[in-house]
């Protein structure tokens, strides 16, 4: 079972909003404050993703339900450029934007699960989840 709140992000001032949904959610749900610190950089690291590569697209937050566990959900999703070399950014340390470069490997150790699927002139669709222990 999901329950889904989406933001689109079109702005910086959507990706200040989306963080703050994905605390709320992560604070409902009884995510200690280390958790919902972290769930809060995945959120802010993967829309400022989309603001910076793609433009626009949207990221949904779900509260996720799966064999007795509870956790949060977060999708994100855009029809950009994509992402040529999936594995190449998924190294630490590689940036195309002169950022820290802690950017997706970042968010792959902040959450408990991380899948990205992208295609080249059609976008990226990165789905994370965050279990409550």
């Amino acid at each position: 079972m999901e329950l889904q709140s989406c933001v689109k992000i079109l702005n910086e001032w959507d990706i200040v909003a989306v963080r703050q949904l994905g605390r709320n959610v992560a604070k409902e749900l009884g995510f200690g404050t280390v958790d919902q610190a972290r769930i809060t950089t995945a959120i802010s690291e993967l829309a400022r993703n989309i603001f910076l590569y793609a433009g626009q697209g949207e990221v949904c937050i779900d509260k996720f339900y799966e064999n007795g566990k509870s956790g949060v959900k977060i999708t994100a999703k855009d029809q950009g450029p994509g992402i040529a070399d999936i594995r190449r950014v998924m190294e630490d340390g590689y940036t195309t934007s002169g950022g820290l470069g802690a950017g997706l490997p970042g968010v792959k150790r902040l959450m408990d699960e991380f899948d990205i699927h992208s295609k080249v002139g059609e976008g990226t669709e990165i789905t994370t989840v965050k279990w409550l222990r």
